[in-house]
Protein backbone atom coordinates (compact mmCIF):
# COMPACT_ATOMS: atom_id res chain seq x y z
CA UNK A 1 0.00 0.00 0.00
CA UNK A 2 1.17 3.72 -0.96
CA UNK A 3 2.53 5.10 2.10
CA UNK A 4 1.87 8.94 0.45
CA UNK A 5 -0.72 10.04 2.65
CA UNK A 6 -1.65 11.90 -1.28
CA UNK A 7 -1.75 15.55 0.65
CA UNK A 8 -1.34 16.91 -2.76
CA UNK A 9 -4.05 14.37 -4.32
CA UNK A 10 -5.91 16.67 -7.53
CA UNK A 11 -8.91 15.94 -5.20
CA UNK A 12 -7.71 16.70 -1.89
CA UNK A 13 -10.04 18.81 0.44
CA UNK A 14 -13.51 17.23 -2.18
CA UNK A 15 -15.97 15.93 0.26
CA UNK A 16 -18.09 12.87 -1.28
CA UNK A 17 -21.31 11.33 0.63
CA UNK A 18 -22.00 7.73 -0.97
CA UNK A 19 -25.67 6.79 -0.43
CA UNK A 20 -24.78 3.54 -3.41
CA UNK A 21 -24.25 0.67 -2.78
CA UNK A 22 -22.97 -2.60 -5.36
CA UNK A 23 -20.83 -1.45 -8.15
CA UNK A 24 -22.15 1.75 -9.99
CA UNK A 25 -22.25 4.14 -7.23
CA UNK A 26 -19.48 2.84 -5.45
CA UNK A 27 -17.49 2.69 -7.93
CA UNK A 28 -17.36 5.88 -8.58
CA UNK A 29 -16.45 6.73 -5.75
CA UNK A 30 -13.45 4.53 -5.19
CA UNK A 31 -12.03 6.60 -8.51
CA UNK A 32 -12.90 9.99 -6.51
CA UNK A 33 -10.89 8.53 -3.59
CA UNK A 34 -8.20 7.23 -5.07
CA UNK A 35 -7.69 10.71 -6.01
CA UNK A 36 -7.84 12.31 -2.86
CA UNK A 37 -11.37 13.24 -2.11
CA UNK A 38 -12.94 12.34 1.58
CA UNK A 39 -15.28 9.60 0.90
CA UNK A 40 -18.05 8.66 3.31
CA UNK A 41 -19.89 5.65 2.51
CA UNK A 42 -23.31 5.46 3.75
CA UNK A 43 -23.88 2.04 4.45
CA UNK A 44 -27.51 -0.13 5.62
CA UNK A 45 -27.35 -1.25 8.96
CA UNK A 46 -26.61 -4.83 7.33
CA UNK A 47 -23.77 -3.52 5.20
CA UNK A 48 -23.19 -3.21 1.56
CA UNK A 49 -24.53 -6.39 -0.18
CA UNK A 50 -21.09 -5.81 -2.01
CA UNK A 51 -18.97 -7.32 1.13
CA UNK A 52 -20.52 -10.89 0.87
CA UNK A 53 -20.28 -10.63 -3.35
CA UNK A 54 -18.48 -13.41 -4.60
CA UNK A 55 -15.23 -14.92 -3.05
CA UNK A 56 -15.20 -14.10 0.59
CA UNK A 57 -12.29 -14.30 3.37
CA UNK A 58 -13.07 -14.34 6.89
CA UNK A 59 -16.46 -13.88 5.44
CA UNK A 60 -15.97 -10.87 3.34
CA UNK A 61 -15.93 -10.37 -0.25
CA UNK A 62 -11.96 -9.52 -1.36
CA UNK A 63 -13.62 -7.13 -4.01
CA UNK A 64 -15.45 -5.04 -1.49
CA UNK A 65 -10.90 -4.34 -0.54
CA UNK A 66 -10.93 -2.98 -3.67
CA UNK A 67 -14.55 -1.11 -4.11
CA UNK A 68 -14.06 0.60 -0.63
CA UNK A 69 -10.69 1.33 -0.19
CA UNK A 70 -9.80 5.10 0.46
CA UNK A 71 -13.60 5.31 2.09
CA UNK A 72 -15.23 5.83 5.73
CA UNK A 73 -18.15 3.80 6.74
CA UNK A 74 -20.88 4.65 8.76
CA UNK A 75 -24.31 3.18 8.87
CA UNK A 76 -27.76 4.85 8.33
CA UNK A 77 -30.85 3.41 7.92
CA UNK A 78 -32.30 5.91 5.02
CA UNK A 79 -36.04 4.65 6.05
CA UNK A 80 -35.82 5.97 9.61
CA UNK A 81 -36.35 10.22 10.07
CA UNK A 82 -33.84 10.11 12.44
CA UNK A 83 -31.10 9.01 10.04
CA UNK A 84 -32.29 10.56 7.01
CA UNK A 85 -31.69 13.83 9.23
CA UNK A 86 -28.02 12.71 9.59
CA UNK A 87 -27.77 12.57 6.07
CA UNK A 88 -29.33 15.59 5.49
CA UNK A 89 -26.31 17.17 7.89
CA UNK A 90 -23.54 15.43 6.05
CA UNK A 91 -24.82 16.94 2.33
CA UNK A 92 -24.63 20.24 3.59
CA UNK A 93 -21.57 19.91 4.31
CA UNK A 94 -20.43 17.71 1.07
CA UNK A 95 -19.48 18.72 -2.23
CA UNK A 96 -20.56 15.71 -4.18
CA UNK A 97 -23.60 13.47 -2.93
CA UNK A 98 -23.44 9.79 -5.11
CA UNK A 99 -26.33 8.15 -5.33
CA UNK A 100 -27.67 4.82 -7.24
CA UNK A 101 -30.94 4.10 -6.15
CA UNK A 102 -34.44 3.88 -8.41
CA UNK A 103 -35.67 7.60 -9.12
CA UNK A 104 -37.84 9.09 -6.87
CA UNK A 105 -36.67 7.55 -3.82
CA UNK A 106 -34.54 10.14 -2.94
CA UNK A 107 -37.44 12.19 -3.18
CA UNK A 108 -39.33 10.13 -1.00
CA UNK A 109 -37.08 10.02 1.60
CA UNK A 110 -37.04 13.99 1.51
CA UNK A 111 -33.34 13.81 0.17
CA UNK A 112 -33.96 14.89 -3.70
CA UNK A 113 -31.53 17.04 -5.00
CA UNK A 114 -33.83 20.15 -4.47
CA UNK A 115 -34.25 20.17 -1.20
CA UNK A 116 -30.77 18.87 -1.02
CA UNK A 117 -29.97 21.97 -2.81
CA UNK A 118 -31.29 24.33 -0.66
CA UNK A 119 -29.56 23.22 2.04
CA UNK A 120 -26.04 23.28 -0.04
CA UNK A 121 -26.32 25.20 -3.01
CA UNK A 122 -23.08 24.22 -4.01
CA UNK A 123 -23.48 20.54 -3.67
CA UNK A 124 -23.04 18.82 -6.87
CA UNK A 125 -25.34 15.35 -7.04
CA UNK A 126 -23.91 12.27 -8.96
CA UNK A 127 -27.56 10.54 -9.97
CA UNK A 128 -26.65 6.96 -11.54
CA UNK A 129 -29.58 4.74 -12.77
CA UNK A 130 -30.73 2.06 -15.17
CA UNK A 131 -32.61 4.21 -17.17
CA UNK A 132 -32.27 8.20 -16.25
CA UNK A 133 -33.95 10.36 -13.97
CA UNK A 134 -36.77 11.28 -16.96
CA UNK A 135 -38.54 9.69 -19.65
CA UNK A 136 -40.94 7.19 -19.96
CA UNK A 137 -38.53 3.79 -19.21
CA UNK A 138 -37.48 5.71 -15.51
CA UNK A 139 -39.42 3.92 -13.15
CA UNK A 140 -38.16 0.63 -14.53
CA UNK A 141 -35.69 -1.35 -12.87
CA UNK A 142 -32.14 -1.41 -14.50
CA UNK A 143 -29.11 -3.53 -13.90
CA UNK A 144 -26.50 -4.20 -16.14
CA UNK A 145 -27.44 -7.11 -17.70
CA UNK A 146 -30.55 -4.92 -19.42
CA UNK A 147 -28.42 -1.79 -20.05
CA UNK A 148 -25.62 -3.04 -22.07
CA UNK A 149 -28.90 -5.18 -23.95
CA UNK A 150 -30.46 -1.80 -24.41
CA UNK A 151 -27.23 0.51 -24.97
CA UNK A 152 -26.51 -2.00 -28.12
CA UNK A 153 -23.71 -3.83 -26.68
CA UNK A 154 -24.98 -7.14 -26.03
CA UNK A 155 -26.09 -7.93 -29.99
CA UNK A 156 -22.75 -7.69 -31.11
CA UNK A 157 -21.35 -9.91 -28.07
CA UNK A 158 -20.91 -13.72 -28.93
CA UNK A 159 -20.91 -15.76 -32.42
CA UNK A 160 -23.13 -14.97 -35.27
CA UNK A 161 -25.97 -17.59 -34.36
CA UNK A 162 -25.40 -17.56 -31.16
CA UNK A 163 -27.10 -16.73 -28.17
CA UNK A 164 -25.35 -12.93 -27.10
CA UNK A 165 -22.79 -13.91 -24.11
CA UNK A 166 -21.87 -11.50 -21.69
CA UNK A 167 -18.52 -9.86 -21.00
CA UNK A 168 -18.01 -11.32 -17.34
CA UNK A 169 -17.98 -8.77 -16.00
CA UNK A 170 -20.86 -5.75 -15.09
CA UNK A 171 -19.37 -3.55 -18.11
CA UNK A 172 -22.85 -0.94 -17.68
CA UNK A 173 -21.69 -0.57 -14.11
CA UNK A 174 -18.50 0.10 -14.49
CA UNK A 175 -18.92 2.78 -17.87
CA UNK A 176 -21.92 4.65 -16.31
CA UNK A 177 -19.50 4.77 -12.92
CA UNK A 178 -16.74 6.74 -15.37
CA UNK A 179 -19.33 8.55 -16.86
CA UNK A 180 -19.98 9.68 -13.26
CA UNK A 181 -16.66 10.47 -12.38
CA UNK A 182 -16.23 12.74 -15.97
CA UNK A 183 -19.62 14.76 -14.94
CA UNK A 184 -18.84 15.36 -10.87
CA UNK A 185 -15.51 17.06 -12.63
CA UNK A 186 -17.03 18.69 -15.25
CA UNK A 187 -19.75 20.28 -12.34
CA UNK A 188 -16.92 20.76 -10.03
CA UNK A 189 -15.00 22.74 -13.02
CA UNK A 190 -18.24 24.85 -13.74
CA UNK A 191 -19.01 25.21 -9.90
CA UNK A 192 -15.74 27.06 -9.63
CA UNK A 193 -16.77 29.69 -11.94
CA UNK A 194 -20.60 30.05 -10.77
CA UNK A 195 -20.32 28.84 -7.57
CA UNK A 196 -23.41 26.87 -8.10
CA UNK A 197 -23.78 23.34 -8.15
CA UNK A 198 -25.77 21.27 -10.17
CA UNK A 199 -27.31 17.48 -10.92
CA UNK A 200 -25.41 15.07 -12.75
CA UNK A 201 -27.93 12.34 -14.64
CA UNK A 202 -26.57 9.37 -15.68
CA UNK A 203 -28.37 6.07 -17.56
CA UNK A 204 -26.57 3.00 -17.51
CA UNK A 205 -28.27 2.19 -20.93
CA UNK A 206 -26.57 5.89 -22.50
CA UNK A 207 -23.56 5.29 -21.16
CA UNK A 208 -23.18 2.28 -22.90
CA UNK A 209 -24.42 3.52 -25.93
CA UNK A 210 -22.34 6.29 -25.81
CA UNK A 211 -19.57 3.63 -26.56
CA UNK A 212 -21.17 1.98 -29.28
CA UNK A 213 -18.89 3.59 -31.92
CA UNK A 214 -20.54 3.71 -35.62
CA UNK A 215 -23.37 2.07 -34.58
CA UNK A 216 -25.98 4.49 -35.19
CA UNK A 217 -24.51 6.37 -37.80
CA UNK A 218 -24.06 3.38 -39.76
CA UNK A 219 -27.69 2.39 -39.59
CA UNK A 220 -28.84 6.06 -40.06
CA UNK A 221 -26.84 6.49 -43.28
CA UNK A 222 -26.96 2.99 -44.67
CA UNK A 223 -29.72 0.94 -43.16
CA UNK A 224 -27.25 -1.00 -41.71
CA UNK A 225 -27.85 -3.39 -38.43
CA UNK A 226 -24.67 -4.25 -37.21
CA UNK A 227 -24.03 -7.96 -36.38
CA UNK A 228 -22.24 -10.18 -33.97
CA UNK A 229 -18.88 -11.34 -35.28
CA UNK A 230 -17.60 -13.04 -33.18
CA UNK A 231 -13.77 -12.32 -32.05
CA UNK A 232 -12.98 -10.38 -35.17
CA UNK A 233 -13.55 -6.47 -35.75
CA UNK A 234 -16.36 -5.92 -38.48
CA UNK A 235 -14.80 -3.89 -41.74
CA UNK A 236 -11.26 -3.69 -40.31
CA UNK A 237 -9.11 -6.49 -41.72
CA UNK A 238 -7.12 -8.07 -40.39
CA UNK A 239 -8.10 -7.89 -36.32
CA UNK A 240 -9.15 -11.47 -35.34
CA UNK A 241 -7.96 -14.01 -32.29
CA UNK A 242 -6.00 -16.87 -33.90
CA UNK A 243 -5.32 -20.45 -32.95
CA UNK A 244 -2.14 -21.70 -32.11
CA UNK A 245 -0.63 -24.90 -31.81
CA UNK A 246 -1.02 -24.55 -27.70
CA UNK A 247 -3.57 -21.52 -27.18
CA UNK A 248 -4.64 -18.12 -29.01
CA UNK A 249 -3.30 -14.88 -30.12
CA UNK A 250 -4.93 -12.23 -31.01
CA UNK A 251 -3.43 -10.03 -33.53
CA UNK A 252 -3.86 -6.53 -35.24
CA UNK A 253 -2.83 -6.34 -38.62
CA UNK A 254 -5.07 -3.58 -39.90
CA UNK A 255 -2.92 -1.04 -40.26
CA UNK A 256 -1.73 -0.70 -44.00
CA UNK A 257 2.04 -1.24 -43.10
CA UNK A 258 1.31 -3.31 -40.56
CA UNK A 259 -0.10 -5.37 -42.81
CA UNK A 260 2.40 -5.61 -44.90
CA UNK A 261 4.97 -6.25 -42.17
CA UNK A 262 2.70 -8.97 -40.91
CA UNK A 263 2.26 -10.41 -44.46
CA UNK A 264 6.36 -10.67 -44.70
CA UNK A 265 6.09 -12.43 -41.33
CA UNK A 266 3.95 -15.11 -42.15
CA UNK A 267 5.64 -16.03 -45.68
CA UNK A 268 3.27 -14.22 -47.36
CA UNK A 269 4.65 -11.54 -49.78
CA UNK A 270 2.45 -12.20 -52.22
CA UNK A 271 -0.50 -11.11 -50.21
CA UNK A 272 1.15 -7.77 -48.88
CA UNK A 273 2.55 -7.23 -52.39
CA UNK A 274 -1.35 -7.64 -53.48
CA UNK A 275 -2.32 -3.95 -54.57
CA UNK A 276 -5.97 -4.72 -54.10
CA UNK A 277 -4.70 -5.44 -50.20
CA UNK A 278 -2.97 -2.45 -49.98
CA UNK A 279 -6.14 -0.15 -48.11
CA UNK A 280 -8.09 -1.16 -45.45
CA UNK A 281 -11.22 -1.00 -48.02
CA UNK A 282 -9.85 -4.25 -50.01
CA UNK A 283 -8.68 -6.04 -47.25
CA UNK A 284 -11.80 -6.29 -45.26
CA UNK A 285 -13.78 -7.59 -48.36
CA UNK A 286 -11.11 -10.71 -48.45
CA UNK A 287 -11.08 -11.05 -44.51
CA UNK A 288 -12.00 -14.59 -45.07
CA UNK A 289 -8.90 -15.66 -46.89
CA UNK A 290 -6.48 -13.40 -44.89
CA UNK A 291 -8.12 -15.42 -41.95
CA UNK A 292 -6.99 -18.11 -43.35
CA UNK A 293 -3.72 -17.44 -43.95
CA UNK A 294 -2.95 -15.93 -40.72
CA UNK A 295 -4.51 -18.67 -39.08
CA UNK A 296 -2.49 -21.47 -41.33
CA UNK A 297 0.80 -19.79 -40.11
CA UNK A 298 -0.47 -19.45 -36.28
CA UNK A 299 -1.89 -23.01 -35.92
CA UNK A 300 1.58 -24.73 -36.67
CA UNK A 301 3.52 -22.51 -34.01
CA UNK A 302 3.08 -21.76 -30.21
CA UNK A 303 1.56 -18.62 -28.84
CA UNK A 304 5.24 -17.58 -27.46
CA UNK A 305 6.67 -18.51 -30.42
CA UNK A 306 3.77 -16.41 -32.48
CA UNK A 307 4.23 -13.05 -30.04
CA UNK A 308 7.86 -13.42 -30.31
CA UNK A 309 8.04 -13.45 -34.06
CA UNK A 310 5.37 -10.49 -34.86
CA UNK A 311 6.62 -8.48 -31.79
CA UNK A 312 10.18 -8.41 -33.61
CA UNK A 313 8.17 -7.18 -36.88
CA UNK A 314 6.22 -4.59 -35.01
CA UNK A 315 2.82 -6.02 -34.99
CA UNK A 316 0.76 -5.40 -32.52
CA UNK A 317 -0.10 -9.42 -30.66
CA UNK A 318 -0.57 -10.75 -27.46
CA UNK A 319 -1.82 -13.82 -25.47
CA UNK A 320 -5.20 -13.74 -24.17
CA UNK A 321 -4.43 -12.92 -20.38
CA UNK A 322 -6.05 -14.81 -17.38
CA UNK A 323 -6.15 -13.74 -14.03
CA UNK A 324 -2.49 -15.59 -13.40
CA UNK A 325 -0.89 -14.47 -16.68
CA UNK A 326 -1.86 -10.43 -15.07
CA UNK A 327 -0.46 -11.52 -11.96
CA UNK A 328 2.54 -12.62 -13.16
CA UNK A 329 3.14 -9.92 -15.99
CA UNK A 330 6.58 -7.84 -15.18
CA UNK A 331 4.53 -5.05 -17.51
CA UNK A 332 1.99 -4.66 -14.55
CA UNK A 333 4.35 -4.43 -11.83
CA UNK A 334 6.63 -2.01 -13.59
CA UNK A 335 3.57 0.48 -13.88
CA UNK A 336 2.57 0.01 -10.92
CA UNK A 337 -1.26 -1.39 -11.79
CA UNK A 338 -0.67 -4.45 -9.33
CA UNK A 339 -0.14 -3.24 -5.26
CA UNK A 340 0.14 -5.76 -1.94
CA UNK A 341 -2.54 -5.21 0.71
CA UNK A 342 -2.70 -6.20 3.85
CA UNK A 343 -6.23 -6.29 5.06
CA UNK A 344 -7.77 -6.48 8.82
CA UNK A 345 -8.01 -9.99 8.67
CA UNK A 346 -4.02 -10.38 7.98
CA UNK A 347 -4.96 -11.37 4.27
CA UNK A 348 -1.73 -10.54 2.16
CA UNK A 349 -4.06 -9.50 -1.30
CA UNK A 350 -2.79 -8.34 -5.09
CA UNK A 351 -5.18 -5.61 -6.32
CA UNK A 352 -5.26 -2.80 -9.19
CA UNK A 353 -3.83 -0.44 -8.89
CA UNK A 354 -4.59 3.68 -9.93
CA UNK A 355 -5.26 4.32 -13.00
CA UNK A 356 -5.07 6.57 -14.96
CA UNK A 357 -1.51 7.79 -14.25
CA UNK A 358 -0.80 11.51 -13.12
CA UNK A 359 2.92 12.78 -12.92
CA UNK A 360 2.54 15.87 -10.49
CA UNK A 361 -0.62 14.34 -8.37
CA UNK A 362 -0.99 11.04 -8.42
CA UNK A 363 -3.45 8.94 -6.72
CA UNK A 364 -2.77 6.31 -4.20
CA UNK A 365 -3.94 3.63 -1.86
CA UNK A 366 -4.14 5.36 1.72
CA UNK A 367 -6.16 3.53 3.84
CA UNK A 368 -7.86 -0.10 3.50
CA UNK A 369 -11.62 -0.80 2.88
CA UNK A 370 -13.52 -0.45 6.45
CA UNK A 371 -15.33 -2.33 8.98
CA UNK A 372 -19.02 -1.76 8.75
CA UNK A 373 -19.93 1.34 10.77
CA UNK A 374 -16.14 2.31 11.47
CA UNK A 375 -16.44 5.39 11.44
CA UNK A 376 -19.83 5.93 13.21
CA UNK A 377 -18.17 7.77 16.47
CA UNK A 378 -17.28 10.97 14.74
CA UNK A 379 -19.23 11.26 11.91
CA UNK A 380 -23.15 10.20 12.75
CA UNK A 381 -22.91 12.89 16.06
Amino acid sequence: MTENPLKNGPLTGIKVLELGQLIAGPFAGKTLADFGAEVIKVEPPEGDPLRQWRMLHEGISVWWQVQSRNKQSITLDLRSEEDRQVARRLAAEADVLIENFRPGLMEDWGLGFDALAALNPRLIMLRISGYGQTGPYRDRPGFAVVAEAMGGLRHLMGEPGRVPVRAGVSLGDTLAALHGVIGVLLALQARATTGRGQMVDVALYESVFNCMESLLPEYSAFGAVREPAGSALPGIAPSNAYRCADGQVVIGGNGDSIFKRLMTAIGRDDLGQDAGLAGNAGRAGRVDELDAAITAWTVQRKVADVVETLQQARVPVGRIYTARDIAEDPHYRARQMIETITTVAGLRLEVPGICPKLSDTPGAIRSLAPALGEHNGHLKR
